[in-house]
């Protein structure tokens, strides 16, 4: 039998807000995303990240030591800025995961940015902070109790989402930010460190959301050998030999989901096409140790869902599909 603790079919966590979200409320709301991932035969559930402006805001949103600028970064993001080594003002999302999984007997999900991605992004060297790096630790450090506190709330599955890291994998590396890809990958590595993990309990990274063209095959292991996550979420959508060396280069005691739907665009995949691509993967991992999911979340930004909630739906009704073409029934 499959192993039920993979959490076969996945998400990244966001989701496309409801039209209504305001006249019903946010509490409405997530008790109704529920019961749509629950129709989708999801084998976790989120809040679709309905309390939160964006998938840095879980951080941001809880610890001082920030300030909102009025500028973007490259991506769009409203840019932030660390001021000081930040503080904890309390949990961080164990709140909003404990009632997430008093709705459901399905794994509760939750993603957080990762510290690294924050303290390259918000590191500026003429404030507060004396170092990206000092500024990461901090972050790792509220970030990893944020972590066991969740596990102790039923939480089963956690997500780091680390935008920058695909990019310096690539046989012409981009640029890292404040943050070396050395430190990053130290910073992101105190994260995720848990010493007992209850049985069902995955703490993945997402190191990014597409691959990039070539990928230097040592800095890949590299990045599986230093960060000591449990579950890697990679890109798989786009058929390119990069995100086959992505995969390939992962140790054989990783778990590993593939984004196999681009959430980005609404046309469906062919599911022969996936399939093969799948197939092609098997013939050097074992797929019991795999899961399936879009290539991203299908909202990281309240204001920039990628897609409308019907092109969603569809797209992860696809996912679905597949998964059971791998696997059949057994979730």
């Amino acid at each position: 039998m499959a192993d039920t603790f993979n959490y076969r079919i996945d998400h990244h966590g966001s989701l496309v807000r409801p039209a209504e979200l305001a006249a019903v409320g946010v509490e409405q709301a997530v008790k109704d995303a529920v019961a749509f991932q629950r129709r989708l035969r999801s084998t976790v559930v989120t809040d679709g990240d309905f309390p939160r402006e964006d998938f840095r805001s879980a951080v941001i949103d809880g610890v001082s030591g920030f300030r909102r600028t009025d500028e973007a970064d490259p991506y769009g993001l409203v840019r932030w800025v660390a001021e000081s080594l930040p503080k904890a003002n309390g949990p961080l999302l164990a709140d909003w995961a404990e009632r997430l999984a008093a709705l459901t007997i399905i794994a509760p999900k939750v993603s957080l940015p990762s510290p690294a991605y924050l303290a390259a992004t918000t590191f500026q060297p003429d404030l507060g902070v004396s170092s990206a790096r000092e500024l990461g630790e901090a972050l790792a450090e509220i970030i990893q109790a944020e972590i066991e506190l969740l596990v102790s709330k039923g939480v089963r599955l956690i997500q780091l989402n680390n935008p920058l890291l695909l990019g310096q994998l690539g046989t012409d590396p981009t640029d890292p930010g404040a943050l070396s890809f050395e430190d990053a990958l130290a910073v992101d590595a105190l994260a995720v460190r848990l010493d007992e993990r209850p049985e069902g309990v995955r703490i993945g990274v997402a190191p990014g959301w597409v691959a990039p063209t070539a990928v230097d095959g040592s800095r890949a292991e590299q990045l599986y050998g230093t960060v000591p996550a449990d579950r890697w979420i990679l890109p798989f959508d786009q058929g390119t030999p990069a995100e086959l060396t992505l995969v390939k280069s992962l140790p054989e005691d990783r778990d590993f989901c593939l984004g196999v739907v681009d959430a980005t665009v609404p046309e469906l995949e062919d599911i022969d096409t996936v399939m093969e691509r799948i197939d092609a993967v098997g013939e050097f991992k074992d797929l019991e140790d795999g899961a399936v999911s879009p290539s991203r979340g299908f909202a990281d930004v309240v204001s920039r869902p990628l897609l409308t909630a019907e092109q969603q739906r569809n797209k992860l009704v696809l996912v679905e599909t597949i998964a059971r073409y791998c696997w059949g029934n057994e979730f």
